[in-house]
C-alpha cells in the first residue's frame, strides 16, 4: 500500500482513534514499568541464593538505567525513520529476552547482559510510546505525555502482588520466566496495531495540529520541525536538559534515600494512620509513591496544556523546593513524613511530561521521538549524580546538606523555567514560525490584461 492510499483509507478516522493509540501505548509502558519499578523484589532472593553482594547485583540495574535511557535517541530516530510499529515489536522480544536470561543467570556476566538487554527493549517501548502521544496530540501534549508516562510510573502497581508472591512460592526465577514472558508477548501483540502518525492523519489530528498553536493562547508550538542535529546545536534544548538533570537528581537524591533518611529520623517502623489507613510510617511512605508518580504526570501535563509550560514548571518546581526543605524539618514527626513525602512524590513525577511536551512545542512533530529522546537522557546523567548524596552525607555525618542541596536545585529549576526558558523559547519559536511563513509560497499575483 502507497502512503497516498493509506492517507485516503485513514482520513476517516472517527476521533477514538487516537485515544485508542494511545491507550495501546499506556498498556505497552505498564507492561515494561517492572524492568525498572519491580526489580527491588528480586534483590535479595538473587542475593541468598547466588550469593552475590547486593551491590554486585545492583551494578545490573546501573546499567539497565544507563542503557534505557542513554539509547533511546538512536530508538527515537528509529521510530522517526521507521514508524512505531517495528521499534515497539524489537522492544517487546528484547523485554521478554532480558527476564527470561534472567531466570537462568548464574552468573554476574550473564545478569549484566541481560540487563543491558532488558534496557534496550525498554527505552525502545519507551520512547516509541511518549513519542507516539506527542504526535497525535499536538494539542494536548500535556495531557497525553503525562498518561503516557504514568503507565510507566505507575504500571508496576497491579504486578507487584502476584510477583511477591511467584517469587515465595516458586522462586525468583519462575518469576522472571512467566512474566518476562508474559510482558513480552503482550507488548508485541499491541505493537502490530500501532499505526504511525504521519500515515494515519484523520481529520480531528488535523484539526489539533491546525488550532494547536492557540489552544488557551498559552502554548506555543513550532510549525518548524528541526533535526536532532539542528535540536543539538540550539541552547534553549540545553537549558531544558540542564534543568531535566538538577530537577531529576534533586528529587532523586531525596526519593532514592527515603530508606536509609526513615532510619535516620527513627520512624521507619512507626504506625501511622491516616484516613482510617495503618501503616508502619516507611511503608506508607512508599505506597504513596506509586499512587502520586502516576497521578501527576497527567495532571501537571493537564494543567501545562492550559497555563503554559513554564508556569507549571516554575509551580511544580516550587512545590518540590518547599517539599524537600519542609521534610528535613518537620519529617521526624512519622505522620509530616508520611504527608509530606507525598508532596515531594507529586511534585517530582511531572518531569517526565512536561520536559517531553515543552520539548515537543518547542522543536516540532516530526522528529519528536528523537528529539524527546536526546532529552530523556538526562534521566540517566541524573542517575550518575545521585550517589554524591551518600558523599555528602559520609562527609558531613548528616542528611543537611542533601536535602539543602536538593532543595536548591528544584529552586534553581523553577527560576530558570520562567527567567531563562520561557524568554528563550519564546524568541526560538517566533523565530522559526517567522521562518515558515517567508519559506512559505505565495499565491502568484494575477495579470491584468491591457
Amino acid at each position: 500500500m502507497t502512503r497516498d492510499n493509506t492517507l485516503a483509507t485513514t482520513a476517516d478516522r472517527p476521533a477514538s482513534y487516537r485515544w485508542m493509540q494511545l491507550l495501546m501505548g499506556i498498556v505497552c509502558m505498564a507492561m515494561i514499568a517492572n524492568l525498572q519499578y519491580g526489580w527491588t523484589l528480586f534483590v535479595n532472593p538473587i542475593a541468598e541464593k547466588h550469593g552475590w553482594s547486593r551491590a554486585a547485583i545492583q551494578v545490573a540495574f546501573t546499567i539497565f538505567v544507563l542503557t534505557e535511557t542513554w539509547l533511546v535517541p538512536i530508538e527515537g530516530y528509529l521510530v522517526d525513520r521507521f514508524g512505531p510499529r517495528p521499534v515497539v515489536l524489537v522492544g517487546g522480544l528484547f523485554c521478554g529476552l532480558g527476564w527470561v536470561l534472567n531466570s537462568m543467570a548464574g552468573s554476574l556476566a550473564l545478569l549484566y547482559v541481560a540487563a543491558a538487554i532488558s534496557g534496550i527493549g525498554a527505552g525502545a517501548v519507551y520512547g516509541t510510546c511518549v513519542g507516539n502521544a506527542l504526535k497525535w496530540f499536538p494539542d494536548r501534549r500535556g495531557l497525553a505525555a503525562g498518561l503516557t508516562a504514568a503507565g510507566f510510573g505507575a504500571g508496576s502497581a497491579l504486578t507487584i502482588l502476584p510477583i511477591s508472591a511467584m517469587i515465595r512460592t516458586s522462586g525468583y526465577e519462575s518469576a522472571f520466566l512467566y512474566f518476562g514472558i508474559g510482558q513480552g508477548v503482550i507488548v508485541v501483540l499491541l505493537a502490530l496495531m500501532l499505526t504511525d502518525p504521519r500515515q494515519a492523519v484523520s481529520a480531528v489530528v488535523a484539526k489539533a495540529r491546525a488550532q494547536a498553536s492557540a489552544a488557551h493562547g498559552s502554548v506555543l508550538q513550532s510549525r518548524r520541525d528541526f533535526k536532532p542535529v539542528e535540536v543539538a546545536r540550539s541552547p534553549v534544548f540545553w537549558v531544558m536538559y540542564f534543568m531535566f538533570v538538577i530537577v531529576a537528581a534533586g528529587g532523586l537524591m531525596a526519593t532514592a534515600q527515603l530508606g536509609p533518611i526513615a532510619k535516620d529520623f527513627h520512624i521507619g517502623d512507626v504506625p501511622v494512620s491516616i484516613m482510617g489507613l495503618t501503616l508502619p510510617a516507611l511503608t506508607f511512605a512508599l505506597a504513596i509513591d506509586r499512587v502520586l508518580n502516576g497521578i501527576t504526570r497527567p495532571f501537571f501535563g493537564w494543567v501545562s496544556d492550559r497555563v503554559g509550560r513554564e508556569l507549571t514548571m516554575f509551580i511544580a518546581f516550587g512545590l518540590e523546593a518547599f517539599g524537600i526543605l519542609a521534610l528535613y524539618h518537620y519529617g521526624h514527626n512519622p505522620v509530616a513524613f508520611v504527608i509530606l513525602t507525598g508532596m515531594v512524590f507529586f511534585a517530582w513525577g511531572e518531569i517526565y511530561s512536561l520536559f517531553p511536551s515543552t520539548c515537543a512545542d518547542t522543536f516540532g512533530s516530526k522528529y519528536a521521538a528523537s528529539n524527546a529522546g536526546m532529552l530523556y537522557t538526562a534521566k540517566g546523567t541524573a542517575s550518575l549524580v545521585v550517589p554524591l548524596s551518600s558523599v555528602l552525607v559520609s562527609m558531613t555525618g548528616s542528611w543537611h546538606a542533601v536535602f539543602i542541596v536538593a532543595s536548591s536545585l528544584n529552586a534553581l529549576a523553577a527560576l530558570m523555567a520562567w527567567f531563562i526558558l520561557r524568554p528563550m523559547r519564546r524568541a526560538h519559536i517566533e523565530a522559526a514560525n517567522h521562518t515558515v511563513r517567508t519559506e512559505e509560497p505565495r499565491p502568484e499575483t494575477p495579470v491584468l490584461a491591457h
